[in-house]
């Protein structure tokens, strides 16, 4: 199954984002998974703060990698990423025909939602970008 990793480190340190990123590839690939694609999306502003491991965090890095393996060993991969203590937010979303989330809205993946914007879908305004434009 195709799955796409959202994660959220703590910022001011590069070699963290890339070691954490690098444990996580690591362990899809010892446990017979295939890494499509590592996004490297960089430092964010956090939509509120955020306490993990003691500490409060207002900004992160992020990054997305997206990768195929079965539920069993996405499961370990998102929980071993999970405690790590320079870990600030994970989420893991499965995808379906490699550009759909599974749910009832059929919203696009996040790393294929391009610099124009999602698209909006049906009603009023259909076709715009939410960022305005056609």
């Amino acid at each position: 199954m195709l799955y796409e990793m959202i994660a959220v480190v703590r910022p001011g340190n590069l070699a963290e984002v890339k070691e954490i990123a690098h444990k996580a590839g690591t362990l899809l690939l010892q446990n017979g998974g295939v890494v499509r694609s590592l996004t490297n999306w960089g430092p964010f502003l956090l939509t509120k703060p955020v306490r993990k491991h003691q500490q409060k965090h207002d900004s992160g890095h992020h990054f997305i990698l997206r990768f195929d393996s079965s539920p069993e060993v996405q499961a370990k991969v998102r929980k071993a990423i999970a405690i790590d203590p320079r870990m600030i937010r994970c989420g893991v979303v499965k995808m379906v025909g490699g550009d759909k989330l599974v749910g009832e809205h059929g919203i696009r993946g996040m790393s294929e939602i391009g610099a124009e914007g999602p698209k909006w879908r049906g009603g009023k305004g259909a076709g715009e970008s939410f960022l305005g434009g056609r």
